[in-house]
């Protein structure tokens, strides 16, 4: 990853250049903000400029030794913490970010707008916790007192360091105040204040904005080949998260089938078929995690849109031609009574899925709540 291949947030990546250039680096940086705006593919575009045999004035060069190691983030000198979920057979050697790294890189260059789930997924995890183990600390230490491979920055770049056991943020506290010579901490952080504020204190914060929708939809015209009009609706609904556009990309491509799923729920409930809600139910459990995640998905962005609609500015919505011919009659359902009980219910059922709880369970518990939503 370059600085050139990250959306937006050009400020920060020019305070960084400058920092880097006028040799002033902080050495404990804390990226904050939203998720899906670039925070960890800036912490490796930063990484590579800091280790670059040859930086530019906007960006590493590309071609020394130091820039192709970074292309397949094997850089010696380039060290990675993050969750992982614990498949260690022994009970007092909890696994370390290590252990994972042969599925960490290849993910990480393949998807560089991504989330806990998607981790998760990546590592089998089914509906275990990922944890950054007190163990890890040992291992950071023993990395960063090493002498730098290439004579140049060493860098450490922690990916959800909320997930930190609290032994282990505090076994890192002095070695993160005080590290060794052009050594550089990043933590990425999705919550900041989950973090010891002893943790917190010793780093500088530097705050990530929402991307605009404009950055959003030039991204999806010239990188993923998306069309100008569902580019534009889709920059709408990523609401400044390239990661929540990807996904809303993948929602379009199951879209005639989501609205079939969802208007047959809508006519059921209405009509209170509870036998052919709960076959219903059946069908979207037996299709994989990730598309009934994308369902849930889907449901919220049109439980949003026929909220809206009653509001009675087109400006406001962006559905194709059938979800609007549907809102004609359905949209009145939707009202400030039941718009938060029903987002909140397709909140907790996604949940339960990425929790990896009994799929027909949840969409038919889902299923029957809606009864009751709908008529209030």
């Amino acid at each position: 990853m370059f600085f050139r291949d990250i959306i937006g947030q050009d400020s920060i990546k020019q305070r960084l250049i400058k920092e880097a250039r006028e040799k002033r680096v902080p050495h404990a940086l804390l990226f904050t903000g939203p998720e899906g705006v670039g925070k960890l593919p800036l912490a490796i575009a930063f990484a590579r400029y800091l280790c670059c045999q040859n930086p530019g004035e906007e960006d590493a060069c590309g071609e020394c030794p130091s820039c192709k190691m970074f292309n397949k983030l094997q850089h010696p000198d380039l060290h990675f913490v993050y969750p992982v979920i614990n498949v260690s057979k022994s009970s007092d050697k909890k696994t370390l970010s290590d252990d994972m790294l042969n599925k960490w890189r290849p993910f990480v260059l393949e998807t560089p707008y991504f989330n806990i789930n998607h981790w998760l997924s990546v590592m089998g995890a089914e509906n275990q916790q990922a944890t950054i183990y007190t163990r890890e600390s040992e291992e950071i230490q023993r990395k960063l007192t090493l002498k730098s491979s290439q004579g140049g920055y060493k860098v450490m770049i922690m990916w959800l360091p909320e997930k930190m056991q609290e032994e282990c943020s505090n076994k890192i506290l002095k070695i993160l105040e005080e590290p060794p010579t052009q050594t550089v901490f990043i933590l990425v952080s999705e919550l900041p204040e989950a973090l010891l504020q002893t943790i917190r204190s010793r780093t500088q914060e530097i705050e990530f904005k929402r991307l605009t929708n404009e950055q959003i939809e030039h991204t999806l015209i010239e990188k993923d080949n998306i069309g100008p009009d569902n580019a534009r609706n889709i920059s709408h609904i990523a609401n400044g998260s390239y990661l929540r556009a990807l996904e809303a990309i993948s929602i379009n491509e199951d879209a005639a089938l989501f609205f079939d799923m969802f208007v047959l729920l809508m006519r059921l409930a209405y009509q209170r078929k509870v036998k052919e809600m709960k076959q219903w139910s059946e069908q979207v459990a037996s299709w994989g995690r990730e598309r009934q995640k994308n369902f849930l998905t889907y449901c919220q962005q049109q439980i949003r849109e026929y909220f809206i609609y009653n509001f009675h500015d087109e400006s406001l919505n962006y559905m194709n031609t059938q979800e609007r011919d549907f809102s004609v009659r359905f949209a009145r359902f939707i009202n400030e009574r039941n718009v938060i009980g029903i987002m909140n219910e397709l909140t907790e059922a996604q949940r339960h899925i990425e929790q990896n709880v009994n799929a027909r369970m949840v969409f038919f518990d889902f299923a029957l709540k809606t009864i009751v939503l709908l008529i209030q």
